[in-house]
């Protein structure tokens, strides 16, 4: 296969094939953001020679699309993107070709065909494993216990418009400690293994650690590890589960991609959790204690100046400055 970097907009291909490919983040690519990840797929594709289609227009862009990314800080071995191709080629060999490209920590699980587009992928919710570093297994048991018995935890999330509370308990569908987990960085520390049901907007690791935070005072020594080990659809009996269920946290068809995609469980609860959430807003100033601005102060004549004295600056002691802000003054 062969490709060229950038195409002519003139003669743009049509899209022949679209392929899923599931990818795994591991190690330090846990700290890329989704935006370093993106980055480094469509050089992986270049380097891959991989026949991507283009958009239109005059900066046409790879068509390469994704699917809920894990958050920043978090590994994952359960991501999935969607490649629009220009011709068709096997699957095989797209996942060797794209592997050996991208850096290391990002790794391509498997690569699929027969979907329409990834829209057609039922991920409806995610299994996460935590590794809770200098915690004992009884304080996360006690921890559980307290979160299950909950109806609702609102946690609060700082985000560029504010403070964002997010009720973190309507998204748990199970929640268990992992007794039999196989990572070496777990020996000693407890692991906590959850079924994170994808609602709008979306619950983090982040949000449900604050809320046993917030229920059962549990401090982790250090950082969690936290992974998401697969993303798939929800069983018909966990739909309709209780919040206190403790049966096997991994619902059957997760992690592995359907055919077709199937109803969503839970549009109540998705209702709700947006309803539920709300931008924190800030008291306002009252219009009398607002700070004017320098210009303000200067054509009202303050004592003070508003700034440090500078070469330059209009609010300076050179004769010239205050000149002018006489004249401005008195006009």
């Amino acid at each position: 296969m062969s490709g060229t970097s950038q195409p002519d907009p003139r003669s743009v291909l049509p899209v022949t094939v679209r392929l899923i490919v599931r990818y795994a983040k591991r190690g330090r690519m846990r700290f890329a953001s989704h935006r370093d990840i993106a980055r480094a797929v469509e050089r992986g594709v270049r380097r891959a020679g991989l026949p991507i289609a283009y958009s239109a227009g005059f900066t046409p862009h790879p068509k390469i699309s994704y699917a809920g990314a894990a958050p920043t800080g978090t590994a994952s071995e359960a991501e999935y993107l969607e490649l629009s191709l220009t011709r068709a080629c096997a699957a095989s060999e797209v996942r060797d070709r794209l592997d050996a490209a991208l850096p290391d920590g990002i790794d391509v699980i498997d690569v699929t065909e027969g979907l329409a587009s990834i829209g057609d992928l039922p991920l409806e919710a995610s299994t996460w494993q935590v590794v809770l570093p200098g915690v004992g297994p009884q304080d996360v048991a006690g921890a559980i216990d307290a979160f299950l018995a909950r109806d609702s935890i609102e946690v609060e999330r700082l985000t560029a418009k504010g403070n964002r509370r997010v009720d973190a308990r309507a998204a748990v569908i199970t929640m268990q400690t992992d007794r039999c987990a196989a990572d070496p960085q777990a020996a000693g520390n407890a692991i906590l293994r959850m079924v994170v049901r994808h609602v709008a907007p979306a619950v983090r690791p982040d949000d449900i650690l604050a809320a046993l935070r917030q229920v059962a005072t549990l401090a982790p020594s250090s950082p969690p590890l936290v992974t998401r080990l697969a993303q798939g659809p929800l069983p018909a009996d966990a739909a309709g589960a209780t919040a206190a269920a403790t049966g096997p946290s991994v619902p059957g068809g997760v992690g592995r991609p359907a055919g077709a995609a199937t109803q969503l469980h839970g549009r109540d609860t998705a209702h709700e959790q947006e309803e539920t959430t709300r931008l924190g807003a800030e008291p306002a100033l009252p219009a009398d204690t607002l700070p004017a601005g320098a210009c303000d102060q200067l054509l009202r004549g303050a004592g003070e100046p508003v700034s440090s004295s500078a070469p330059g600056s209009l609010t300076g002691d050179y004769p010239d400055a205050r000149d002018r802000a006489e004249r401005c003054r008195v006009q």
